[in-house]
């Protein structure tokens, strides 16, 4: 069974031009969720998914949905309108910046999109949203030392717990970047999946921390959409796309362990 994970990000019309890949307009995402429930798709979070072991339990036609950063609008835009299609969801919460804006995406023009807060995440989480970590600063993981890698890793973990008072077994890799010693430092942390970015459906027999999601983008049609969910069209990499963004996580490996993974400037939160 090919499983589809959908990975969105902001549920807006607007966006700088460095972020309008990350942004589905909500008439668009509307669309799409009545396609899914028109064609009998049934929702689940990723950790329902993991729980599934080899298929088992499984619907006929499941789809998982899951937002990463935590921005605003998944409040105003994505929650409401996954109710109305009865979807449940998972999202990844950078912790640094609840309850303010994304000030880590200053470079694409977009430190001013607002994040949702802590009171939102436990109404959300209440609803039956299922919210993981995204790290606290949004950092690429795999460019960290480990020490470093762990903690950020680990922060987001106890912030979510705390505040939102139950057990945050998923996570996901900020930019899709990680390596074997990422995957091992979110293992040894507690979480029991975590999602990266393939292009490509997923499968009940995919590493449960490496979880293939397939980006959903604005200038896909709702033909595209359908393509996709079955494994099909340009929504998803060819073979050699696959090898090629095989070869330059392997560069990214290598440039880490040439500069002794000394620690990449990032935009910090207070």
């Amino acid at each position: 069974m090919k499983i589809p994970v959908l990975m969105y990000h902001s549920i807006s019309s607007h966006a700088s031009p460095r972020f309008t890949p990350c942004i589905i307009p909500p008439d668009m995402f509307e669309e799409q969720l009545s396609y899914l429930e028109q064609h009998n798709y049934t929702s689940l979070t990723i950790t329902q998914l993991t729980l599934a072991q080899g298929g088992h339990g499984l619907p006929e036609r499941p789809v998982i949905l899951t937002f990463d950063d935590g921005f605003a609008d998944f409040y105003t835009h994505a929650w409401p309108a996954l109710r109305r299609h009865g979807f449940s969801a998972t999202l990844y919460v950078v912790t640094g910046f609840v309850g303010g804006t994304s000030r880590w995406l200053e470079d694409m023009g977009e430190e001013a999109r607002p994040m949702l807060s802590w009171e939102q995440l436990a109404e959300i989480s209440a609803g039956g949203i299922e919210c993981g970590a995204h790290t606290h600063t949004h950092p690429a993981l795999d460019m960290l030392p480990p020490a470093v890698a762990r903690d950020e890793i680990a922060r987001s973990k106890d912030l979510l717990e705390e505040h939102l008072e139950r057990s945050v077994p998923s996570f996901a890799y900020p930019f899709g970047y990680y390596n074997a010693q990422v995957r091992r430092l979110v293992q040894e942390t507690g979480f029991t999946s975590a999602c990266a970015i393939n292009r490509a459906l997923s499968s009940p027999r995919d590493n449960p921390y490496t979880i293939t999601r397939l980006a959903i983008k604005p200038d896909a049609s709702l033909h595209d959409f359908a393509l996709a969910l079955a494994g099909h069209g340009p929504l998803i990499a060819s073979s050699i796309q696959r090898i090629r963004a095989r070869l330059r996580q392997s560069m990214r490996t290598a440039y880490g362990r040439l500069r002794g993974n000394r620690h990449t400037t990032y935009q910090q939160a207070a």
